[in-house]
Order: structure tokens, then C-alpha cells, then sequence
């Protein structure tokens, strides 16, 4: 990556917290030296075999630093909280977030108390793997020192880690289905007519907001698990199609993890997690999507009329918490000081204050309860997971663990059953609840309890794993032999066949209109059925050829726009029309611009409610809503408008008649720029690619599809294919950061070697053996 956005995403990653460099958890002179082999194939893949957990930990740091040594150094100095110390206050993260509302917030998050706390809930086994993660990521980061760091990360700031560090990193993870949304509420929130310290916190909260709505899309997803009655032979198939970010802290990692009669999985991990997230193993497949579930909810405080620190439970008066908050700063003569703030809360969690929108005044304050912030057992789920021997183990792991914090899981095994588990952590406020303690005007997109009645806490389960969550067996699940689907819509259309229903809206919200991605799904699933079982390339097809869905539904009628009598706008708008009508409604590199035009058309029509000729039916949510009632002035209007806007939006950006999209959007690292098809998920692009204007009139990709994989099953195992979209290493310089990049910019997927066979058979083999009472940069080649 280059220019802006490259420095962005080396100052940024995605999210930041804070604690200073805290001591070794643990120093065992006693422990067994850990010792990996590390084997790569095609892309370079790591294939990472130990006799031990350490041993594995000890595998996956040590590759993770040879292809991601400058990212995670990144992400460790932003958990904790030292942004603005080293990179000035006034700098944005990738996800243009201040430094200083970045280091605040997560200081606010990673006390010493609660990253210990997680330490110590971990199992001995998470624990080990953790401890080998560690001690492998500084054996890499010591090589590298003695050769040279990369320039982009040659620095003060890159330091050995330790085990909290990643706790840190885990933690960050968890609450970005909740309060991490909320950084700038959390760090602005001050009493009534008390200033700001020193204008530390920005005011920019339509970024936020922004940020905020795009939750899903950055980190959203395709999942499609398909079973015995429509697979081509019988046995499972499963698409995994995780849309998230190509840059910073959430960026997949590919990896092949081993412990010979105990653990055998490959697939995709988050950074700084010595687990696999997304993956298959012998009998087995399973794939994540962001789930609409509620993870947290807003609590209005009454406040003492005496004292806007203070606020009434069932009449009594009670004080906020005050916690102090310091971050280091760096000034601009290169000084640093310690900047001191008071970040308040309630018994429900921080107050939060989101001007004309959650306002702190001398009646009332908002403070936010997430659920996730009590959620110690993610890393435990995961692992359980992958050792998981049968579907029915993988759902008794989540049940009993319910460490899943803010996704779906879709899985399939080879006996053919497809499941879909909505067991996420969700609060334990059931729809009559929510009657008695919000105010129903307020909607349900943030649900706002009632914070002076101690009867508006959440619920407790005894049969749930953590106080003030549903129950796993509360929540939505579904298992079947012909498919079940998922594209970030609430649970109950992932089989029409058999809807899911009556929950709470805080779990899922039935008769709601469906994504796009949703109901391309559907339509795809219904033609495929017409023509047979369902192959692997058809599965692949539904990603790569890019369709754009909603294009099928309205071009016909912004055709008949282009049609109508348009008066004085008709030569202006002639070119758009012209290249609608040629245009293949598709999102692929040789597509002209018709597409973009359909974009900048689509993103203003979209927005008027008036705009469907057929309105939603929630007794036909495949189908509806659906085109364009261009034979109503007001949207007719409003279709030319759209179009003389998307022209002058050409002509400013000086874009020839012959333009392709290849030619628009791309994926950059270092000097090297790659096309890249597919975009916008809101489209109906199952192909979801993020992409923002860059130099040049480009369009830099920053996130969408990610790690890709296809997996069957036959008598021998799993059957994979797979592609890592933006390449295994962040580093410019490494042989593996575009090679997939190119790949997935041509189609190609690759088989994913699982077997020994596969793996020594490949024609990129290559294997190293590393131990740790070796001497730095000694390996064992072989």
C-alpha cells in the first residue's frame, strides 16, 4: 500500500486500547523448551506442526512475525494506548479516529484489573498457546532486529511482547460489536458545563456515526452451508465468504495447526489469535457472519437534581464512578506529557455522550452495558472448535462455552448436515421487558432501557455461562439436510423453508426486509435447484461472477428513464444512459461505467422510501421490495437528478468513455497495484468490496471479501479450495504480500493442502524446524 492510506494503515489498525507495557504474566524457568516445524506451500502458507500446545503457539508467532512483523507491532501499541506518544494525538487511525479519543478509550477498556482477570480465566492449554505465541513472535522479531527492520515499522515503538499484550488484543476484539463503537461518546462524555480537556476529544461525531452504521459491512459476510439432499455427492459443502477489513488489526491470517493425535485444522485466524476463527478439519467446516443481534444496550439515568454525578435507582441516590484515565502525548517539541481525564459510569457501564443524541444534561445521562465485556471465554470457544471431531461436538462446545461474541456460525459436516447457530452473547431481555422499560418511539436499531428502575437489569439464566445473557438454548439454531444461509440478516430466513421466530427483538427481528446478498442467495439457490445438485464451481461462481442483484431489479426502469421525455436533460444524461443500457450487471474488471454510474444513481435513489414501485411484504421477503416507480414524478425527478450528478461525477474525475472498472479499483502494496473486482455489498454484490477514493481518480480497497474457502468432503477427508484476498503478509517487501492479491484479481482459487500428502507434494514445499533453546536465527532446514 502506498501513499495516505499505507501511512494509515502503519499509524492506525482498527482499534486501540491502553495499558503501559505491563511485566511477563508468567516466567517459568521449568517450562519444556518449545520447539515447531513450519512448513509452507503455494503462497506460503504455514502449516504448523508441534507435539504441544506451546510448541504450537511457539510456530504460529514465529510465522505470524515473518509476514506480519510491522502490523502487529502496530496493533500492540495501540492496545496499549500509547498512540499518541508516539505518533502525536492529532493523528487518525485507519478508521479516522483520533489518537488521543483511540488511547483514552482503551486505557478506559484495558485496566490492569480486567486484562489480569481475563489472563487468569483462561484454560491451562489457551494459556500455553498463548505463552508460545509470545516467545515465537520475539524469536522473529530478534532475527529481524540483527538484519534490519522494515522501514515502515523501523522504530522506538516495536518491542518484544508479552502475554497480555495479546489478552489486550483479544479484548479489543470483543467489544467491536459494542462499546468499541461508541470511543468517541465515551471519551467526550463530560458533566454538564464542564469543558473539555484541553479540546482533547473530537467533535467529529458524523464519522462515528458513520463508522457506526457500517459495522456489518466492513466486517459482514456470506455464508451458504449446503447438505446431503442438494450437495453433488451426498456429503456437506460449505462457502465461507467473511467480508473484513484489508488493513489493520482485523486482518485474516492464514495458517495450518497440528498437534499429531489431537488437533489437526486449517483455515483463517484474526492477528494476535493462536487459534483458528474460520476453517474445516477432518469431518468438519464452519464459517462466521456478523449477526444483527443486540450486544449491549443503553441505559437512560435519572439524575439527582442536585448533582449531575449522581443518579437515582428506585429513588435513591447513587454517585458515579469515576475512573481516572492518563495517556501520554506527545507535544510538539517532542516532549511527552501525561494528559489526565475522569471517565464516569453507572452500575450498567461508562456514560456515554453523543451530542443531540445521547446528551448529558442536568436531567438525564446514557450509560452503555456491553456484554461482551464480561465474555473471558472467546479464546476458549475457538479452541474448543477446532478440536471439535463432529458436528454435534462443535454445537456442544458452543453451547456450554458461549464464547462467541457478535457473529453467526454456519457449519457442515461429512455426513451431510448443514447448521446454522445464532449463539452469540446477547443481553437477557426478553420482548415483554422491553415493553415495560424502553420507550418504543426510541425504535429498535439502539435499544434504551429504563436506568432508574433496578427492574430494567437484565435478566439472569442459571443455564447460562455469564450472568445477564441468554441461554444457548434461547437462542436461534437450525439443522437441515438441504441448506441453510446466511448474509448478515437476523435469523429467520436462513431457510425459508422452516422461518425462525419468536425471540426477542434484542436476538432476532423477524418480518424484516432482507439484504440484497440475502436474497441474491436465495434466487441463486432457487435456480440451482432447477438445474440439479449443487457443484463446487457453482458455489465459487455465486462469489466470483460479481453479479450485481439489485441491477436486475431496476435497470429496466432507469432505462425507461433514460426513455422518457427528459427535455433539457437529455443530451446530458445521453452518456449515462448509453453505457446503463451496454453495461454486463456485473461488478467485474471489464465492466465500463455503466456500473459506476449505477452506483452513484443507486446510492441517492436508494435512500427515498417512496422509490419501490413494489413496497416490502414480509410474506415475500425474497422478492420484495423491488423497482423503480419512475411513473411517479417525485422519483422520476429524483432518478435525472441522480443521473446528471453521476455525470458531472465522470467529468470531474476525467474518466474516458472506454473506462473499465479494473481501471478504478485496486489493491495496493508498495508501488504494486492490483485490480480488484467486485463492490458494494448494499448492491446485492455478493462479491462485497469496500473500496475509498484514492490518488489519481483510483479506488484503494479497504476491505470486503477476505478469506475465501470452499470445502467438500469425500472418503478421504476434506476437499478445500480457497484464495486469501489480500495475500497472507502486510509487508511490501515479502514474496507473499500480492500473490494471492493477483489470484483473486484473475479468479483462481487454490487447493488448500491438508493432508501429508498434499502438503509434500506441493511443488512450493518448503519446511523448517525451530526450537527454542536454539540460538537466535539457527533453524533446521529440511
Amino acid at each position: 500500500m502506498s501513499g495516505q492510506l499505507s501511512r494509515m494503515a502503519l499509524a492506525g489498525a482498527f482499534m486501540g486500547v491502553a495499558l503501559g507495557l505491563s511485566p511477563v504474566v508468567v516466567a517459568h524457568d521449568d517450562l519444556a523448551q518449545a520447539s515447531a516445524e513450519i512448513r509452507r506451500t503455494r503462497f506460503g502458507v504455514p502449516h504448523i506442526r508441534a507435539q504441544d500446545e506451546r510448541g504450537l503457539g511457539y510456530g504460529i508467532g514465529y510465522a505470524y512475525a515473518q509476514d506480519n512483523l510491522c502490523l502487529l507491532a502496530n496493533e500492540i501499541v495501540t492496545v496499549n494506548g500509547q498512540r499518541s506518544r508516539y505518533f502525536g494525538p492529532e493523528q487518525l487511525t485507519v478508521e479516522q479516529r483520533e489518537n488521543r479519543v483511540s488511547d483514552v478509550f482503551f486505557n478506559w477498556l484495558n485496566t490492569p484489573q480486567a486484562v489480569s482477570g481475563f489472563w487468569q480465566a483462561q484454560t491451562p492449554p489457551v494459556q500455553q498457546r498463548i505463552e508460545g505465541y509470545v516467545a515465537g513472535y520475539n524469536r522473529a522479531l530478534a532475527e529481524r532486529k540483527a538484519k534490519g527492520l522494515p522501514v515502515e515499522c523501523a522504530s522506538e515503538w516495536v518491542r518484544p511482547i508479552t502475554a497480555l499484550d495479546l489478552v489486550k488484543l483479544t479484548r479489543r476484539l470483543l467489544v467491536e460489536g459494542g462499546v468499541g463503537q461508541f470511543a468517541e461518546a465515551l471519551a467526550g462524555a463530560q458533566p454538564p458545563q464542564a469543558s473539555a480537556l484541553n479540546g482533547a476529544v473530537a467533535n467529529d461525531f458524523a464519522d462515528a456515526a458513520t463508522r457506526q452504521q457500517r459495522f456489518a459491512l466492513e466486517r459482514g459476510s456470506n455464508a451458504l452451508a449446503i447438505g446431503s439432499e442438494r450437495s453433488f455427492n451426498g456429503r456437506g459443502m460449505l462457502l465461507a465468504n467473511p467480508h473484513f477489513p484489508w488493513v489493520g488489526g482485523m486482518r485474516f491470517y492464514q495458517m495450518h495447526l497440528t498437534i499429531p493425535g489431537k488437533l489437526d485444522v486449517m483455515g483463517a485466524a484474526l492477528p494476535g489469535l493462536p487459534v483458528i476463527n474460520i476453517g474445516f478439519s477432518q469431518h468438519l467446516a464452519w464459517t462466521h457472519t456478523v449477526d444483527t443481534s443486540k450486544h449491549f444496550t443503553l441505559y437512560r439515568l435519572q439524575l439527582d437534581p442536585k448533582d449531575p454525578t449522581r443518579y437515582l435507582i428506585d429513588g435513591q441516590s447513587v454517585p458515579m464512578s469515576q475512573q481516572a484515565v492518563t495517556v501520554d502525548v506527545k507535544q510538539p517539541d517532542g516532549q511527552v506529557k501525561a494528559v489526565s481525564r475522569v471517565v464516569y459510569g453507572s452500575q450498567f457501564g461508562p456514560i456515554v455522550q453523543w451530542p443531540g443524541k445521547l446528551d448529558w444534561d442536568n436531567r438525564f445521562a446514557f450509560s452503555l452495558r456491553d456484554a461482551n465485556l464480561d465474555n473471558d471465554r472467546v479464546l476458549e470457544q475457538w479452541h474448543a472448535m477446532n478440536q471439535a471431531v463432529s458436528l454435534k461436538d462443535l454445537q456442544g462446545s458452543v453451547h456450554r462455552i458461549q464464547g462467541i461474541p457478535w457473529v453467526n456460525t454456519l457449519a457442515v459436516d461429512d455426513q451431510g448436515q448443514s447448521l446454522y447457530m445464532n449463539l452469540s452473547v446477547v443481553p437477557n431481555v426478553n420482548a415483554a421487558k422491553l415493553a415495560r422499560c424502553s420507550d418504543p418511539r426510541a425504535g429498535l436499531q439502539l435499544i434504551v432501557l429504563d436506568g432508574s428502575r433496578s427492574e430494567c437489569a437484565w435478566d439472569v439464566d442459571p443455564n447460562a455461562a455469564q450472568q445477564g445473557i441468554y441461554a444457548a438454548d434461547q437462542l436461534p439454531q437450525l439443522l437441515r439436510r438441504d441448506y441453510v444461509q446466511n448474509s448478515n440478516d437476523s435469523a429467520w430466513m436462513v431457510n425459508p423453508a422452516q422461518p425462525l421466530t419468536g425471540y426477542s427483538p434484542l436476538i432476532s427481528q423477524h418480518g424484516q426486509p432482507l439484504g440484497l446478498r440475502s436474497r441474491f442467495a436465495l434466487d441463486r439457490l432457487g435456480s440451482l435447484a432447477k438445474d440439479g445438485a449443487v457443484k463446487v464451481e457453482d458455489l465459487q461462481r455465486m462469489v466470483m461472477d460479481d453479479r450485481v442483484y439489485l441491477a436486475d431489479q431496476v435497470v429496466p426502469d432507469l432505462l425507461g428513464a433514460c426513455a422518457a421525455q427528459a427535455g433539457k436533460d437529455a443530451a446530458a444524461i445521453a452518456e449515462a444512459c448509453a453505457s446503463l443500457k451496454t453495461w454486463d450487471r456485473t461488478a467485474g474488471l471489464h465492466s465500463g461505467l455503466g456500473f459506476v454510474h449505477f452506483q452513484h444513481i443507486m446510492e441517492r435513489v436508494q435512500a427515498l422510501p417512496e422509490s419501490w414501485r413494489v413496497a416490502f411484504d414480509p410474506k415475500d421477503p425474497q422478492h420484495t421490495p423491488r423497482g423503480l416507480a419512475i411513473e411517479r414524478p417525485a422519483v422520476l425527478k429524483a432518478v435525472r437528478e441522480a443521473m446528471l450528478a453521476s455525470v458531472a461525477a465522470v467529468e470531474a474525475a476525467q474518466w474516458s468513455k472506454d473506462r473499465q472498472w479494473q481501471d478504478i479499483q485496486v489493491a495496493s502494496s508498495g508501488d504494486r497495484q492490483t485490480p480488484i473486482h467486485g463492490g458494494p455489498g448494499e448492491l446485492g454484490i455478493y462479491n462485497a468490496i469496500q473500496s475509498v477514493p484514492a490518488a489519481n481518480g483510483k479506488r484503494e480497497v479497504v476491505g470486503g471479501t477476505s478469506y475465501l474457502q470452499v470445502v467438500t468432503f469425500d472418503d478421504k477427508g476434506p476437499q478445500a479450495q480457497g484464495l486469501l484476498a489480500f495475500s497472507l503478509s502486510s509487508d511490501p517487501a515479502s514474496p507473499y504480500s500480492t500473490d494471492q492479491t493477483r489470484a483473486f484479481s484473475q479468479k483462481q482459487w487454490s487447493v488448500l493442502p491438508f493432508t501429508e500428502e498434499q502438503i509434500k507434494a506441493d511443488p512450493d514445499y518448503q519446511a523448517v524446524i525451530i526450537r527454542e533453546r536454539d540460538e537466535i536465527g539457527r533453524v533446521a532446514r529440511h
